[in-house]
């Protein structure tokens, strides 16, 4: 697969070719589903809990004599059928985390980026850098008519563009070992500089 490469001020950097292993697959809907439930279930904080029978605070005493009332038999104001009392298995922080096979999660990798080439929202840069004001770059984005993106650098995110791209709404900055499905998808157009195709690239083959 064969894209045109563009600099951020619109004007033509020449073409590169994609491997069709890793942006010419044909997208699977099942396998980005698991992936992204796998990475969303990971970032859960787990630290919703509720105060059981023995954890809320009330008098042990029994509440009335056991015969004799015409009522039920009770002997704890905790029971969790009584007002203020505990509740009945109720939820306790856990980790909601679960196993993906890396291979799944490879494959996950490579079915979002061949999503994007395919739908046409994928394009390649020279290189992400910029003066570092965030005015310029909102300017450039809004001339390649960019509104929600996220841009792949390399190794490394240059440190002006970064800077400069931390005040734009809709704009996301990652270096490529940071790639992950649901930021992908979650984005209208993936921008990937020429670096972060090739570093891309060495990380899925």
């Amino acid at each position: 697969m064969k894209l045109d490469v563009i600099k951020l001020d619109g004007a033509s950097a020449g073409s590169v070719e994609l491997g069709d292993e890793i942006f010419g697959l044909e997208p699977r809907a099942d396998l980005l589903h698991r992936v992204v439930r796998w990475q969303r279930n990971k970032a859960m904080q787990g630290t919703h809990s509720t105060l059981g029978r023995s954890d809320v605070s009330y008098s042990t005493k029994k509440i009335y004599r056991q015969k004799g009332t015409g009522g039920a038999r009770h002997g704890s104001r905790k029971a969790p059928i009584f007002r203020k009392g505990g509740t009945y298995k109720g939820p306790t922080p856990r980790s909601h985390a679960h196993d993906l096979p890396k291979k799944v999660r490879k494959l996950g990798l490579m079915h979002a980026l061949s999503a994007k080439a395919r739908e046409g929202q994928l394009v390649i840069i020279e290189a992400a850098d910029c003066d570092g004001k965030t005015k310029t770059l909102a300017k450039q984005m809004r001339e390649l008519g960019w509104k929600r993106a996220l841009v792949i650098d390399g190794a490394e995110v240059n440190g002006d563009f970064a800077r400069a791209a931390a005040n734009i709404e809709g704009l996301d900055v990652l270096p490529s070992i940071g790639a992950n499905v649901y930021d992908i998808l979650k984005r209208d157009t993936l921008v990937i500089t020429k670096a972060g195709v090739e570093a891309l690239e060495a990380r899925l083959k």
